[in-house]
């Protein structure tokens, strides 16, 4: 059967059927998203946003484009939640200076060493101990997943991270990683991340897991798997930065 099969054209009853039988992707997202998002942004306000993603996408969407409307409404669902925490501008002035800097020290650290630095190399770049260079990602967690969206965006293309971080063995017709420059970059930035960060990233984006989850697995604290899922989501960003410069150059 094809798409346009499956999704044959309809009105507005159709809409709703369709808006009807995908609202429980609107709390499996508000709870995958939720220690991703400052606090003050409550749950009830990521539901909101998300039944709004969802309404959205049931009248964007398009079957003669060859994707899957869930597929299409997690997209527009994750994207209302972001742009919802991007209006209610929650970064402060402080935050987003704490943010900058450590971009700027990994960014000069990875240039010297030829390599990307250790956690203790940081924290001494940042003339930070350890804990406290541990405290600063669990502060700045929330600005390092929109500020890499927002890098991803930036590329030609404009596709965001979870458009990049899908299974590359299932049959998503999004799948691009052999097809598209941007993925390919992407991926092998990410087997360059160490091997806790791989851990964390794979079992978040391609696993599906809950931090609670990879808490579990990886027998350390879910703050602990915050701190090390900013900190890749920062190193990856501070390196397409670089990348996206170069070939700009």
């Amino acid at each position: 059967m094809t798409l346009e099969a499956a999704y044959p054209t309809w009105g507005p009853e159709d809409i709703n059927r369709l808006i009807q039988s995908h609202l429980s992707m609107i709390d499996f997202w508000v709870d995958r998203l939720r220690t991703q998002v400052p606090g003050y942004l409550n749950r009830d306000e990521m539901v909101s946003a998300a039944r709004l993603g969802l309404v959205d996408a049931a009248h964007r969407f398009n079957p003669s484009k060859g994707v899957l409307f869930k597929t299409f409404a997690e997209q527009r669902i994750r994207g209302a939640v972001l742009d919802e925490v991007r209006r209610m501008d929650w970064a402060s002035r402080s935050g987003r200076e704490k943010y900058s800097r450590l971009c700027g020290v990994l960014n000069k650290l990875q240039n010297q060493l030829g390599r990307s630095p250790s956690e203790e190399e940081i924290a001494r770049g940042l003339e930070l101990s350890l804990d406290q260079y541990h405290k600063l990602l669990t502060e700045v967690s929330h600005l390092s997943l929109i500020s890499l969206e927002e890098t991803m965006s930036s590329s030609e293309d404009g596709q965001s991270l979870y458009d990049k971080l899908e299974d590359p063995e299932s049959e998503n017709p999004h799948q691009v990683f052999e097809e598209n420059e941007l993925a390919e970059i992407l991926a092998e930035q990410i087997k360059n991340l160490s091997e806790k960060e791989r851990l964390v990233v794979s079992l978040y984006y391609y696993e599906d897991c809950t931090q609670k989850e990879i808490a579990e697995i990886l027998n350390i604290t879910e703050g602990r798997v915050s701190q090390i899922h900013s900190q890749a989501l920062i190193r990856l960003k501070v390196k397409l930065q670089n990348i996206f410069k170069s070939s700009r150059k």
